[in-house]
């Protein structure tokens, strides 16, 4: 209320009141989302009660309990299993294969030349990659690629520290230890200093300096547990640590994992799913209850099981209860009566209610329901269609992927093949520009697949044939295959095919012959 509101108020309370209304409806009416969305008096957004918050507030301080149910669904939800596994087959599948694409016009080299030094990165890059080259040396770089990449699913974020040691059987020294996020925190002497923020130390600028990583995993410790600080750059600006996240406000700097805003639908519908079976079993077994009108003669027990396996029985032991299970036998004392009842199960309405939440989950996913369920009984076009939304996602999440981890990593490796001596790099080291030049990349991932394939290869040689694509990226969307590679094998393949005299159909009829001439 103002000034005269008041006074009004203390000689007329009642006009007070009627004042105060109308000058409470007046505000309603006189602004947009006060009467719709941030409605306080609609019945149906009364009971809406809802704070803001920061990042802080809205996800630094419950990031620790959406990772521990996050990675409880990954471990025992099947809907939430799949769900990753799927976004991590199609986005990296068995890892992103390197294809090097020299700047050859701002080195100032020819095709020709660069199209060898392309060649011998690639055979290099091979030698390094298919070795096992994490800290622990039990994967190789796709193996890592896999591993990374579940884990920035699972927790939202994953850090890649950069190590250099010597190993058998490899020259390169370039080595991955794949950290695990909780081992990132605040050590209890910097909880008072502003600049540190859950683990991540932010420099005056406020850009990340780096991060307070743990000797060991903090849940896994037997005695007290160190810090060490890690700058992201070294002294040579080389990269000391990688840090994946997926983030969805400004300022964050820690990730959440991607089924936050479902964790609550995955875990009702994995309880909804456990309780529909064990009704299901329970209605599936068939029990014998047999009444005597005197003792048993035998001295059986109130349920006892003879009739049935031990391995079948869950609590035998327990004389309080009748245990069903298959063949059962049971009898009962004088007196005493076997009521049936009818879980009516299986259920008619399960299927048709966990698909219309499944529909919900894996539009929140990015995800159709097609796909996460592995389902495709719709026609071609709706199947075609649920496929190509989930591939916008797959290659959106697959660039992000490349930029922030697998090209740096390869620009590192670049780096230590020149200093090693192992290929010549004209320039290399002399300016910024040369240098990205030289570490110029594309990375192929698993191909998108066809649900008619003669349709797909058809129109691929449509959009070759008028200049909208090239055979090396239909190549590679198709099958997943490498263009260049497939020349080198084709006319070795020729070749054979002419000097054996062998003729497999027209087409390649034709090819023997453009190659005679």
């Amino acid at each position: 209320m103002n000034l005269i509101d008041n006074l009004v108020a203390v000689f007329n309370p009642q006009k007070g009141v009627e004042r105060f209304k109308a000058r409470r409806k007046l505000e309603i009416l006189n602004t947009g989302y006060s009467n719709h969305g941030a409605s306080t008096t609609k019945k149906a957004m009364i009971g809406w009660q809802s704070t803001a918050g920061g990042v802080k507030k809205d996800i630094y301080k419950n990031r620790k309990k959406l990772i521990e149910r996050s990675r409880d669904l990954y471990m025992g939800t099947s809907v939430a299993t799949g769900a990753l596994k799927t976004i991590n087959t199609n986005v990296v599948g068995s890892g992103l294969k390197l294809k090097a694409a020299i700047d050859s016009e701002t080195i100032g080299i020819s095709d020709d030349e660069a199209a060898k030094v392309e060649e011998l990165i690639e055979k290099e890059f091979e030698l390094w990659s298919k070795d096992k080259i994490d800290n622990l040396g039990t994967m190789n770089f796709y193996q890592v690629q896999e591993l990374v990449f579940l884990t920035v699913l699972l927790n939202g974020e994953c850090f890649i520290k950069l190590n250099y040691f010597e190993t058998p059987k490899n020259p390169y020294s370039l080595k991955l230890e794949i950290l695990e996020p909780d081992r990132i925190y605040t050590p209890n002497n910097m909880i008072s200093d502003k600049s540190v923020v859950e683990g991540v130390k932010i420099d005056k600028n406020g850009r990340v300096e780096g991060y307070y990583v743990s000797s060991e995993h903090p849940l896994d410790a037997t005695g007290a547990v160190t810090e060490k600080f890690i700058k992201v750059y070294g002294s040579e600006n080389q990269k000391n640590i990688i840090h994946l996240l997926f983030t969805e406000r400004p300022e964050q700097i820690r990730g959440i994992p991607i089924l936050s805003p479902v964790i609550e639908n995955l875990k009702q519908l994995g309880n909804y799913t456990e309780a529909e079976l064990m009704a299901a079993v329970i209605s599936g077994l068939y029990a014998i209850f047999i009444e005597s009108e005197a003792d048993s003669p035998s001295g059986a027990d109130v349920g006892e099981l003879e009739a049935v396996e031990n391995d079948l029985l869950v609590d035998s032991e327990d004389e309080t209860t009748i245990e069903l299970a298959p063949g059962m036998i049971a009898s009962l004392n004088p007196g005493e009566k076997a009521k049936a009842t009818n879980p009516g199960r299986p259920n008619a309405q399960f299927d048709p209610f966990v698909t219309s939440i499944l529909r919900q989950i894996g539009s929140a996913l990015e995800v159709p329901y097609e796909l996460l369920i592995k389902h495709f009984t719709a026609s071609y076009s709706a199947s075609r269609a649920a496929l190509l939304e989930a591939w916008k996602m797959f290659r959106k999440r697959r660039e992000w992927f490349s930029e922030n981890f697998t090209q740096p990593i390869y620009e590192e490796w670049l780096n230590e093949a020149y200093l090693l001596g192992r290929i010549e790099l004209k320039n290399y080291g002399t300016d910024f520009l040369i240098d990205k030049a030289w570490c110029g990349s594309q990375w192929n991932g698993p191909s998108q697949g066809q649900i008619d394939p003669l349709k797909e290869a058809n129109a691929a040689v449509i959009r070759i044939n008028n200049g909208l694509s090239t055979r090396t990226r239909e190549t590679a969307e198709l099958n997943g295959g490498d263009f260049e590679q497939n020349v080198r094998i084709l006319a070795k393949e020729n070749k054979l095919l002419k000097e054996k005299g062998v003729v497999i159909n027209a087409e390649t009829t034709k090819i023997l012959e453009s190659s005679e001439e």
